[in-house]
């Protein structure tokens, strides 16, 4: 039943043809079963075990490597190739596309954890009312109709409408639900609200959320799916995950390389059909295979087999350092998201504030001696640690509050009429509440005022250990008095009061609404002297007034206190009682904003990033909390920049649009509107993160582009999120962004180091392809230079120090490419050099070297004529593995100086030396030490087809690769004194690299 909010009572019952007072019979029951399901979130069919082990497959470059992996295969079998080298291309390919795939996997099946979570988030067991009798049953059982008790502690089994009270009063805390800082009373009368939100809906109680106080019936309105968790459930199933805008870049470029893989691939297949004839090959179909081969050792060099296992490195490795910031990523492409985050969706409760409400000014009546003076304190302290001070209007300090009358009776009343506990857990280091928000606060208020007639006070509070702390001068003053009476709060008069005995003195006291408490007043305590006079009319006008600034202007929440001495030996009090109070005072309390949050939202802004407070809570309360921050002084008023979900709605299209782009304050909200946000802001080319901690947020985590959850959430929101906040606060998010944008630059540093060393290995293939020479390089040993060599660098560049400016610069735009225009033309001239060496290196060994054949140039272009024809030279000698050693030598030592090269995009290394990273100089020194043990180490020099290099190979080896710093230097300079911006002018992206992709919808 949809509308049952908006029916009266008896409408419900009706229609489920229920009696309330004895509930549904057992034919009732199995007919509603059939009718509307069982009480449990169904569960959804999961993705095969299989199926998710293909889609990590499903990747250009991927299915590019396994064809070439295959095509290595089946040659090696063809030519009847045995051994460990035979296959050992192949299989190392292979392993590498497993371990990814297995990385994969397990991120997409912690995913669906969170829709598993909602189920902890369903009451066990339930009080039915069946056939005239109660009994309990498992929750799971329960149907429409049912006539269900609730009572303090419950948690509600399924979506019910309250239809009847059997206390004073019912509240419900639904914060994992709407947000609401507060619990919430709920009645029996219907909703006329039109699009009611479930804030609107207090005649209902929602599956999942938790009674905080009293008792009442009611009766089952909807079960399982038809539930708000259900429709929570719902919305994340119908969130699909959004590609991180550098997997999208990542996988733009890819399309791109695969096409360029390809083209020359056939280029050098087709340039060499005259050769396939050639008598070395021995036919023209095992041509065809060998230069088939060169092929693919073409598409091996081009593809950057290292690159996923190095950016998955360099995430985890941020990952680690935003963990010491209290963020706790759990996803590592969102690492690199918050590099472009545009906007910032941030829950109010708990994440600008602390979510622990406090008491933070108190307004007494001074005096009434020269007419009625007030006075008023601030109280400081923003959590339910009782650390804090009270200070005077002037600012000064009160060095003993409990010497004052007023602040002693206060604390008295804080502490007696007082239902709440307050303790320390030292499991979790921090103080903890039982009970409402509210009165925890003023449990607080009375360690903070401390105890009369010690000069030492509040200091000598100090030696306590924080177990005893917590509530010591609480017990103090429940050991001094004896309780003897309650009468409970109830609605209608709005305040609670409590009869106590002393030492031959009895003494009620009170607390409640002002405007309840003050109407039964008839004298007023002065601060002064702690005498007591009549409550005249300019007096309560004047507190009145107070109330109206406390509540309106600063949207304080306002309770009032006040005692009556009574008869000695009274061992009841009744409603007669509550009358001729003695007020004393009044406290205004708030769910106060964090300290940090301001500096960390002013950084937001200078970085251009965007904030936005959306909170369950109603309008006033959070434009007051805004204005408290102080990082909205910039707008005059929030007219046009703060809207409520219902105001949001009514608005037209276009009109939503403008809004969007001016909001700063979204109000009254629901699970729906959290994520409809998301998906707006989206649609407007904004990269979205979201904040949130409950169930009703889970949608909208899973949606938006990096979703960040609170480490005192809920395990929903934790499953749903892309980060954790092990701290909860607004001011890590700014932290862990700065972070996420030093990593990104690190990450785009050695994606175009490995992209200019692939360059510089297709280049070689290529060229020696053209020139009709011996190949310079085995497929091995361009795997070795792949993973190993070009590896190790490229995760030490992600140790780059982040720069200083990191949040003064504007986010990087979604479609911003990896390598653009003139970069892109900086690293085609790096890789053309890195291969022009390689080959220069092949070649010079055999012209030139004194250890080689040194024959004339010719000679190397007609190698494979060699056996058909007379010759001064061994034709065995193309078989020497000198020169392929040599070729891979400097292929290794060029790109260990380009790696240097790479400390910063356009800075010289005489700005920013090799030993600011010393990570990198030790990854150098150690892709060296293990070049050296192959060429060195018998086993492994013949694996790799390598032989150990003389000191004059090793002189030519340093000649042919140092020129690669001299080069990039000249390109920074020109980089620096903009020649390289006017080039971009002058040669469009488009024509280099793949369009711009817009924004996947």
């Amino acid at each position: 039943m949809e509308d049952a909010y908006a029916r009266s009572v008896s409408e419900v019952l009706d229609f489920f043809e229920v009696d309330p007072s004895r509930g549904l019979s057992d034919s009732q029951v199995a007919r509603h079963a059939r009718l509307f399901g069982r009480n449990v979130l169904p569960e959804e069919k999961r993705t095969s075990f299989w199926k998710l082990v293909l889609k990590q497959f499903d990747d250009l470059l991927v299915k590019i490597l396994i064809a070439a992996a295959l095509v290595s295969f089946v040659l090696a079998l063809v030519n009847g190739e045995t051994g460990l080298a035979a296959f050992l291309e192949p299989s190392v390919i292979l392993m590498i596309l497993a371990a990814n795939a297995a990385v994969g996997v397990i991120t997409e099946t912690n995913a669906e954890k969170a829709l598993e979570e909602l189920r902890a988030y369903q009451a066990d067991v339930a009080t039915v009312l069946r056939n005239g009798c109660f009994s309990i049953l498992p929750a799971t059982e329960l149907v429409p109709g049912d006539i269900v008790e609730v009572s303090v502690g419950c948690k509600v089994p399924a979506d019910l409408r309250m239809v009847e009270m059997l206390s004073d009063q019912l509240r419900v805390d639904q914060a994992i639900l709407t947000g609401e800082s507060c619990s919430v009373e709920k009645e029996l009368v219907c909703t006329v609200t039109t699009n009611a939100v479930y804030q609107d809906k207090t005649n209902i109680l929602f599956s999942g959320t938790v009674v905080v106080s009293g008792r009442a019936r009611a009766v089952v309105v909807g079960v399982g799916a038809n539930t708000a968790m259900g429709s929570i459930r719902d919305s994340m199933l119908q969130t699909g995950d959004e590609a991180t805008p550098l997997k999208k870049k990542l996988d733009e470029f890819g399309t791109f390389l695969a096409k360029v893989i390809a083209g020359i691939c056939v280029l050098v297949w087709v340039v060499n059909i005259g050769h396939f004839r050639d008598p070395a090959h021995g036919g023209f179909l095992q041509g065809a295979i060998h230069y088939f081969k060169i092929a693919v050792a073409l598409a091996v060099a081009a593809i950057p087999e290292g690159l996923p296992a190095v950016v998955t490195t360099c995430l985890a490795l941020g990952t680690k350092r935003m963990a010491r910031l209290n963020a706790i990523v759990r996803t590592l492409p969102s690492v690199e998201t918050l590099g472009c985050t545009t906007v910032i969706c941030s829950d109010k409760t708990g994440t600008l504030t602390t979510n622990m409400m406090s008491v933070s000014k108190i307004c007494v009546v001074h005096s009434v001696h020269h007419g009625a003076t007030l006075a008023e304190y601030s109280v400081s302290g923003t959590t339910y640690a009782p650390e804090g001070f009270i200070f005077d209007k002037s600012g000064m300090k009160l060095e003993f509050p409990a010497q004052h009358p007023c602040l002693l009776q206060i604390a008295m009343c804080s502490a007696l009429c007082n239902e709440s506990v307050l303790q320390y857990n030292p499991d979790k280091g921090d103080y903890e509440k039982i009970g409402e928000s509210t009165e925890v606060a003023l449990r607080v208020l009375a360690e903070k005022v401390g105890l009369p007639g010690f000069d030492s006070m509040p200091s000598a509070l100090n030696v306590l250990s924080k177990h005893e702390r917590a509530s010591y001068c609480n017990h103090y003053w429940e050991n001094q008095f004896k309780k003897v009476s309650v009468l409970e709060f109830s609605r209608d008069r709005k305040m609670m009061s409590v009869l106590y005995s002393r030492k031959n003195m009895e003494v009620m006291f009170s607390k409640g609404a002002p405007e309840s408490i003050i109407s039964r007043c008839t004298s007023i305590l002065c601060n002064d002297d702690g005498s007591t006079v009549p409550l005249t009319t300019d007096i309560q006008a004047e507190l009145e007034a107070r109330l109206h600034s406390f509540a309106g202007k600063e949207t304080l929440r306002c309770l009032a206190l006040a005692l009556k001495r009574m008869p000695l030996g009274q061992q009841t009090i009744s409603l007669d009682d509550e009358k001729d109070l003695t007020f004393i005072g009044m406290v205004g309390m708030l769910d106060p904003p964090r300290e940090e949050v301001k500096n960390a939202m002013l950084s937001c802004m200078s970085a251009g990033i965007r904030v936005i407070v959306v909170t369950g809570d109603n309008k006033s309360t959070a434009e007051s909390l805004c204005r408290k921050i102080g990082a909205f002084d910039h707008l005059v008023d929030f007219a046009g920049h703060s809207y409520t979900a219902s105001e949001f709605e009514e608005l037209s299209p276009l009109q939503q649009t403008i809004a969007l782009q001016r909001m700063a304050l979204f109000t009254r909200v629901e699970p729906s509107h959290k994520r409809m946000l998301v998906e707006a802001l989206q649609h407007q080319n904004e990269v979205v993160a979201m904040t949130g901690d409950g169930v009703n947020d889970a949608p909208a985590l899973k949606k938006a582009d990096i979703g960040i959850a609170m480490g005192s959430g809920t395990a929903v929101a934790k499953s749903a999120s892309d980060m954790v906040l092990a701290d909860d606060n607004f001011a890590s998010i700014v932290a862990a962004v700065a972070e996420g944008r030093a990593i990104y630059n690190n990450t785009k540093q050695f994606i175009r180091y490995m992209i200019s060393s692939n360059i510089g290995e297709v280049v070689c293939i290529f060229v020696a392809a053209v020139l009709g020479i011996p190949d310079t390089l085995a497929p091995v040993q361009l795997l070795w230079v792949n993973l190993v060599t070009d590896g190790l660098p490229a995760t030490a560049i992600g140790f780059n120090k982040q720069d200083s400016d990191v949040m003064r610069a504007k986010p990087r735009k979604v479609g911003e490419a990896v390598v653009t225009g003139w970069l892109f033309f900086r690293y085609l001239v790096i890789g053309a050099y890195v291969g022009l060496a390689t080959v220069a290196g092949f070649i010079w060994w055999f012209v030139y070297a004194d250890s080689g054949p040194k024959l004339p140039y010719s000679e190397l272009m007609n190698f494979d004529t060699c056996s058909k024809r007379e010759t001064t030279y061994p034709c065995s000698v193309f078989d020497d593995r000198h020169p392929s050693t040599v070729s891979m030598t400097v292929l290794v030592v060029v790109e260990m100086f380009n790696a240097l090269n790479n400390l910063s995009e356009n800075q010289s290394l005489l700005i920013i030396p090799p030993w600011s990273n010393l990570w990198l100089v030790a990854s150098i020194i150690l892709t060296m030490l293990l070049h050296i043990l192959i060429l060195y180490v018998h086993p492994l020099s013949v694996l790799f087809s390598v032989t150990p290099l003389s000191w004059a190979e090793w002189t030519v080896v340093l000649y042919l690769s140092f020129p690669v710093i001299i080069i990039d230097e000249v390109l920074k300079f020109f980089s620096r004194n903009s020649c390289g911006m006017r080039f971009k002018l002058r040669l469009r992206r488009a024509e280099l690299l793949p369009k711009r992709e817009i924004r996947d919808k």
